[in-house]
């Protein structure tokens, strides 16, 4: 295997808080090694382009706070296609890369699984950075504690509107067709449901509860609705309940929405990027490639792209029956 001297670091799909304290670690630990590192602009468009530039320690100085990335991001339909590809290999070439360390989620690793293939004299190692915390192999992917943290402060905001006006609140939270999010929000913020696509449900079993809520004289209610859940639009479903359900003086709707991309990440955050951007550079000079580094049980362990990207992440069935009995 070819001696590793030259690495680069990207960033690519969605923006997660943490991404910076990531890029930070991976390239002092690489300075740390004697490795010249390099960071790729816009992810793999930048790589198609040929946006490359050199990074130093001070490039990374004061970074570990900030939420989005300083590398910035992009979606690329050119890196989709065999010609993309080869374009950005090309330029790889041309820069003296070695090896690559990728920052994102299952696009980002389904390119990179695909570069891997085509191009195998340049390894890859991926960190997991998405909010949607949805990727097989880890048990926590960057930015997602802090999403979850964000849309429990909307919630608690939301919580002392809902009980001056005996309202009923859908608040709508991202994850794609992950319901991480959701659940840690409602069990944070003493939802009174929540809504996810990991879970068969019915509008009626929705009604039922919230009817026997009102029976306890609780006369305001929060229902965290993943963006993915199995029920349709959270408008639709503020409908329906609206339709059957008339013990609030009012239904209203909030979308958080982007707002839990951004912002300055969590403690945990920072300390889960620290130790995946570190371990990504160790792990590639370890000889390993094709992997993405994850956390299980606390320890760092590497999972194959192939299966990061393809098999399901096991949801924990005890947390969502507790949030379900602590809700009524």
């Amino acid at each position: 295997m070819k001696e590793i001297k030259r690495i680069a670091v990207f960033t690519s799909g969605g923006d997660a808080p943490g991404m910076n304290a990531a890029i930070r670690a991976v390239v002092r630990n690489a300075l740390n090694n004697d490795l010249h590192v390099y960071g790729i602009l816009r992810g793999y468009e930048g790589m198609i382009d040929g946006n490359i530039k050199r990074l130093e320690t001070t490039d990374v100085s004061n970074i570990i706070h900030r939420g989005g990335t300083i590398l910035k991001t992009a979606r690329s339909q050119r890196f989709l296609t065999p010609e993309g590809r080869k374009q950005a290999h090309e330029n790889l070439i041309y820069n003296d890369i070695d090896a690559l360390v990728a920052i994102g989620g299952n696009g980002t690793f389904t390119g990179a699984l695909h570069f891997s293939k085509e191009f195998p004299e340049i390894p890859i190692v991926g960190i997991p950075g998405t909010i949607d915390n949805d990727l097989f192999g880890t048990d926590f992917t960057i930015g997602f504690d802090t999403a979850v943290n964000t849309a429990v402060q909307a919630v608690d905001k939301i919580r002392d509107t809902a009980d001056s006006h005996n309202r009923l609140f859908f608040v709508e939270v991202m994850g794609r067709h992950s319901g991480y999010i959701a659940l840690h929000t409602a069990i944070s913020g003493g939802a009174g449901g929540v809504l996810i696509p990991e879970e068969e449900s019915d509008i009626s079993d929705l009604i039922k509860l919230l009817k026997r809520g009102a029976r306890r004289a609780k006369l305001f209610s929060i229902v965290i609705v993943a963006e993915g859940n199995r029920m349709g639009t959270v408008y639709d479903i503020a409908k329906h309940v609206e339709d059957q359900v008339d013990v609030f003086d009012d239904i209203k709707v909030t979308v958080i929405g982007h707002l839990q991309r951004g912002g300055s990440p969590s403690s945990f955050d920072r300390v889960l990027s620290s130790i995946l951007g570190f371990s990504a550079v160790e792990a590639l000079l370890q000889g390993n490639r094709g992997i993405m580094v994850g956390i299980k049980n606390n320890n760092t362990q590497y999972t194959p792209f192939k299966e990061a990207i393809s098999k399901t992440k096991p949801f924990n069935k005890d947390l969502l029956r507790m949030a379900h009995i602590l809700a009524q």
